[in-house]
């Protein structure tokens, strides 16, 4: 039974196996922060070789120096110089209609466009010759009754001369005036007869018609609008700003200025209609403040010169050539970035530097500069760049021109002056 019994551990043994549970936690511990010491750590990096500085690819134009002719673009709407309402001066029912006084039709100065009855007319003649005729009876009569007056008076024998009651000048005279006023009559009768042909006071054509055949009219009866084909005009308005490059003709000794009309229909039409202005309104328009100058082109029709016809109210583009720019830098529209930023690049450095302009001159293609400071020995860039540091070095991207005869590709560079679809 004593060998059942546990013999009582010793102090020592007890200690001894508290520090053999204290090492192994320990162990663990320090093995634990061993290994997540060893897998927290990143590796190294292998270093990359340093690659050569992207270039930025750009498209260019050559900037050159030139002088520059400015062409203003105004629209405005054809016109006639010379629009009426006819009227009859005499009464009438419409007998005949000629083929000139229908709408759209052309006539020549003095065709007959329409004939009235004229019955009545002729009866009114021959009333003025009878007139006439009894007028010039009294007439007579009292001449010869005067010439008898001065007769009498001399054979009874007076010295003195009579006066204008003895020799019946009073009668004479109104007899006289009589004879006057029935002649009147009559040349008025024969005009209202010839009028019963109403003739075309103008080259022209008619606009509409208001009357037909077998219609009576009378004086202030609108019988059709015509218009003369001479000649048309147009309105064309000039902004404040490009009225400092032209010298308007403001009166008729004042020289005109060529302007060339395009179709304001069809931009595909390539007709060049030639007009000139001749004169301004004067005055400018309240709402715009534009001056109206008024351009005048001659046979709109094209009836001598042949070239198509104009229409009144066509809209049509005017180029006005303005004064020449000397000594200037022409910038395609593209080559200007927002802020009126250009970008230019040294030809034998190939980098790029910016600049602002202060614009001379532009249209809907290109910029005009006049800016001393511009070096002729660079190229523009005319390619949208999202970065441009100031400095960069640029790749310029050829232009291939396909149209070489042997078939090889050519690679050129734009002028701005070439590269504009102009005016």
């Amino acid at each position: 039974m004593n060998d059942l019994n546990p013999q009582p551990q010793t102090p020592g043994t007890r200690w001894m196996g508290i520090l053999v549970r204290l090492l192994l936690a320990a162990s663990v511990l320090v093995v634990g922060w061993l290994g997540y010491s060893y897998l927290s750590v990143e590796p190294e990096k292998p270093k990359r070789a340093k690659g050569k500085p992207r270039l930025l690819r750009t498209r260019v134009v050559e900037i050159q120096r030139e002088d520059f002719q400015t062409t203003i673009r105004a629209q405005g709407i054809l016109r006639p110089h010379n629009e009426i309402t006819l009227n009859p001066q005499v009464s009438g029912r419409i007998a005949k209609i000629h083929p000139e006084f229908e709408d759209g039709a052309f006539f020549d100065k003095g065709d007959i466009l329409f004939e009235l009855e004229t019955e009545d007319l002729l009866a009114q003649v021959k009333i003025a010759k009878a007139q006439v005729a009894r007028a010039n009876a009294s007439y007579l009569q009292e001449d010869t009754r005067s010439k008898q007056a001065r007769l009498n008076w001399n054979d009874l024998g007076y010295k003195d001369e009579p006066n204008k009651l003895v020799l019946r000048i009073p009668q004479l005279e109104e007899a006289k005036a009589n004879v006057e006023s029935a002649e009147a009559q009559l040349e008025r009768a024969n005009r209202d007869l010839e009028r019963a042909k109403f003739k075309a006071p103008f080259d022209g054509r008619v606009r509409i018609r208001n009357v037909g055949e077998g219609q009576t009219v009378g004086p202030g009866t609108p019988l059709a609008t015509v218009f003369a084909i001479d000649y048309a005009e147009i309105r064309l308005p000039i902004s404040s700003r490009d009225m400092a490059y032209l010298e308007l003709p403001e009166g008729p000794e004042d020289p005109p200025i060529e302007v060339k009309l395009l179709d304001g229909f069809n931009e595909k039409n390539s007709t060049i209609w030639n007009a000139k202005i001749i004169r301004t309104e004067g005055a400018l328009d309240r709402n715009t403040l534009e001056l109206f100058a008024i351009a005048r082109v001659e046979d709109p029709f094209g009836r001598k010169t042949g070239l198509p016809p104009l229409r009144i109210g066509q809209p049509v583009t005017g180029l006005i050539s303005g004064k020449v720019l000397k000594d200037v830098v022409v910038i395609p529209r593209e080559g200007v970035r927002e802020l009126k930023r250009i970008y230019l690049i040294d030809k034998e450095e190939l980098t790029l530097s910016s600049r602002t302009i202060e614009p001379l001159w532009s249209d809907q293609t290109r910029v005009v500069v006049e800016d001393p400071t511009i070096d002729a020995n660079s190229y523009l860039s005319t390619t949208h760049l999202l970065y441009a540091p100031e400095g960069a070095k640029v790749e310029i991207i050829p232009e291939l021109n396909d149209d070489n005869s042997d078939g090889d590709t050519e690679v050129t560079l734009k002028n701005p002056s070439t590269n504009s679809k102009g005016d």
